[in-house]
Formats: C-alpha cells, sequence, structure tokens
C-alpha cells in the first residue's frame, strides 16, 4: 500500500499574496462582512452571518465540461460513459418530453449519480423480488439471462456479492444493460423530484445542502431560462476555502487542530469497512446501506487499511469488465489491483493509483484542506502512530464544521421534495 502522509507546509509566502482567484474573492467578500459585524458575535456567528449575506450566484462558475445535462432518454450505458469521460459524479436530468416553455421544476426529473447507478448493479445481482410491481416477466428473464451467462444462476443476496469475473462482461454486453434508460431508475435518485437553488439564495443554504442534508452537488438556476445556470460540488467548496489560505477568517478557523473541532466523529470501533478478501459488491452494499461515498478496504487483521473504494470507482465495474476476466470471484482486493493495473495501462490519473491518503489528529483544518484539493479526494484517513485506523474525515464533515444550521432555517424550503418516493433505494 502507498501511503502517503501528510506533509506540513509553510504558507508565510502565500500568506503575503493577495488571492487573486475567483474563489479567492468570494473570500475576499467574506473577509469584507467579518470586519464590520459585531464584534460580540462568536467566530461561528459571525461566519453564518457572512454566508448568509452573499448570495450563489457570487460562486464562480463551473468549467464548462463539468456542467453536463443528461436526457431522460438517454441509456444507463451511455450516462455511464458521459459521468466517466467528464470525470463528474452525477449529473442533472432533463425530461426530454417537457414541453419546450416548461419551468425548471418540470424540465429536470432529477440527478443521476454513481450512487444510483450502483443501487441499479445491486439490484440485478439479487433475485427478482415477486412483490416488486416495477419489475415484470420480461425484465426478470433479462436479469437471468445475465446471471445465466455469466455462469452464476439465480444470484441470491449473499452469493449475489460473489461474482465472477465475467459477470459484468455479459451484464454490460446484454441488450438489457445498453436498453434500460437513465429514466427507468429514476426511483434510485437522491432527490426526487429536483432539488436545487435559485441564483438569489445564500451560501448559508448551498453549504447547510452540502454538509448535513449530504447533497454531493447542488445546482443552480436561471429562473428566466429554466435551465441550470451553475452546479456547485462539494469538491469545489473545497477548493474555495483552499483559495482562501491568508484571508483572517480563514486563518483564525484553519488552524485550528482536528481534535480540537471534534473530527474525525467516529471511534475506531465505528469505522465502517470492508475485508480485502470480500467481493467487491459487498463494499457497495455497505455503502448504500450505510449512505455513504466511499469505504476503507482493510487486512485480515481489520485494523490496517490497504485502499479504498468510493461509489464513483463503480464506473470501473462498467467501462472495463474485461479487467476482471482472469479472476474466478472479484474480491475487494482484487478489484483494486485490476483497476490499479488498468489506470496504469492507460495513463490516467487517479485516487486508486496514489493509494491511501492519511493524516493524524493533531493536523490542522487548513492542512487537510490543502492536501484534500491537492489530491483531488473526497477523504482522508486518520490513524494513530503505528498506521492503525482511527477515523475518517470527508469534504461534507469539514463543511459541516465551517457553518451551523439555525433553528427553522429551512422552513417549507422542502416542500413537495421530501420525504423520499417510495421507491427510492439511495
Amino acid at each position: 500500500m502507498a501511503s502517503i502522509q501528510l506533509e506540513r507546509e509553510d504558507s508565510i509566502s502565500r500568506q503575503q499574496e493577495s488571492p487573486r482567484s475567483p474563489e479567492a474573492q468570494v473570500g475576499m467578500k467574506v473577509e469584507d462582512l467579518w470586519d464590520v459585524l459585531e464584534p460580540q458575535l462568536s467566530p461561528t456567528e459571525k461566519l453564518n452571518a457572512c454566508f448568509e449575506s452573499i448570495p450563489v450566484s457570487s460562486f464562480p462558475p463551473a468549467p464548462s465540461s463539468q456542467v453536463i445535462e443528461i436526457k431522460s432518454d438517454t441509456s444507463l450505458a451511455e450516462a455511464v460513459q458521459i459521468l466517466a469521460q467528464h470525470r463528474i459524479l452525477s449529473a442533472p436530468v432533463v425530461d426530454v418530453d417537457a414541453p419546450e416553455d416548461a419551468t425548471w421544476i418540470d424540465r429536470y426529473i432529477g440527478i443521476v449519480e454513481f450512487a444510483g447507478i450502483a443501487v441499479w448493479i445491486l439490484h440485478q445481482s439479487e433475485p427478482p423480488s415477486p412483490r416488486s410491481p416495477s419489475y415484470g416477466k420480461a425484465i426478470d428473464a433479462a436479469i437471468n439471462g445475465i446471471t445465466k451467462a455469466a455462469g452464476l444462476g439465480n444470484l441470491g443476496p449473499e452469493d449475489a456479492a460473489m461474482t465472477s469475473g465475467n459477470f459484468f462482461e455479459a451484464l454490460t454486453t446484454s441488450d438489457f444493460y445498453k436498453n434500460t434508460k437513465v429514466r427507468d431508475i429514476s426511483g434510485s435518485f437522491r432527490w426526487a423530484p429536483f432539488l436545487a437553488l435559485q441564483k438569489s439564495n445564500s451560501f448559508l443554504t448551498m453549504l447547510l445542502l452540502l454538509s448535513n442534508y449530504k447533497m454531493k452537488s447542488v445546482p443552480v438556476v436561471d429562473l428566466g431560462e429554466g435551465t441550470i445556470d451553475n452546479i456547485i460540488t462539494q469538491s469545489s467548496v473545497i477548493h474555495m476555502l483552499a483559495e482562501c489560505s491568508g484571508l483572517q477568517w480563514f486563518e483564525s478557523w484553519g488552524t485550528k487542530k482536528l481534535s480540537e473541532i471534534g473530527l474525525p466523529t467516529m471511534s475506531p470501533n465505528q469505522i465502517i469497512k470492508v475485508y480485502e478478501d470480500e467481493p467487491v459488491l459487498q463494499a457497495f452494499k455497505v455503502m448504500r446501506r450505510k449512505r455513504i461515498g466511499g469505504i476503507p478496504v482493510v487486512d485480515s487483521g481489520g485494523s490496517k487499511a490497504v485502499g479504498n473504494i468510493s461509489l464513483r470507482d463503480v464506473q470501473f465495474l462498467l467501462t472495463a469488465p474485461e479487467i476482471y476476466h482472469d479472476y474466478r470471484s472479484i474480491t475487494a482486493k482484487n478489484f483494486l489491483t485490476a483497476v490499479r493495473n488498468y489506470l496504469e495501462k492507460h495513463h490516467e490519473d487517479s485516487p486508486l493509483i496514489s493509494g491511501m491518503v492519511t493524516c493524524k489528529r493533531d493536523h490542522t483544518i487548513k492542512e487537510l484542506i490543502q492536501l484534500l484539493d491537492t489530491k483531488k479526494i473526497h477523504r482522508i484517513y486518520v490513524v494513530d502512530d503505528n498506521g492503525n485506523l482511527e477515523g475518517v474525515i470527508t469534504l461534507r464533515d469539514i463543511i459541516s464544521r465551517l457553518v451551523h444550521e439555525p433553528r427553522g432555517y429551512f422552513g417549507d424550503f422542502f416542500d413537495g421534495v421530501l420525504p423520499l418516493p417510495a421507491n427510492s433505494r439511495v
């Protein structure tokens, strides 16, 4: 395992420079507001007040390659390729049957994401339920055809995960996979109907959605055009924070040690993990059940991590199924090995190649933000001096320590969105 230990960096030179990036300009707005707020306010109250005063329209636009829309009649196979090619975790789904003058609420039916695709895969690996009204005999026969083609017969919840090396080749070459449309898995969308912000909504609203409400990304809509104007992700917020290094408000918060702000939030025995000799689908099952975006792969002893599998990695089961052909079963360890070899062969950069990224409890929040931004990763594992796992810190954890949700803040904001539909499995 290639373990990268967090290195402390001297930030004096960075602090002396005037921030000029678009993200840093947002930080300067916070700085200006910070200086004029009532001195009796606590630092957390000040940050809340600052971010509540800044509209999300001030957030720098995402690269055009990341503001992608997928039509509802796009096949699941094509959607997987689109997400993988653009290196994005999710994309809004446009209803092709919506009228041209439709409002944004009627134009978008949800967001397709790797989490939902993982749910769909797991559903195919399990025996069809006779009580499920959404799966008729024709689809049941198609699923059984896939599993029989892979030499698996009818898969049960346990041996479903023990997929042979050619299961995903059989799945991805089947007519069932090629003909399944994005709208057909709409029940696996995290939010339905479509949840978005308007340009006039505040930064605080956006930050709370990305932290307390576990959204990976938040679309910002243009009411006049009825279209998406921007997509703000957890990663882009972390990048913004990294660009704010040297500003007074950021330094007063960012120089605190992890242990001072209550991170990590769990104890070692609460870490959700998968063993290296367990089936890789077990990792995705656990992520689905626990509603988390990644999970450490640990050795047989259970205390040392040998790798990390995230929801986005489900793409490698679908875009390169041939790389598992020589394996009798795809364990978590076999999955990591096969994908790393594939990425190195194709000279592709990925966190799966660089290995586990770790830190200690005495590192600062600023150091973590800089590393998360530099490595383009979504989580860092906390270890002790012997390399044993002590916890995990995600982008959401960091954002949740930046602001807090005032009582009754959202009011009726979620009306028509919550609760989730009955057929939602994410």
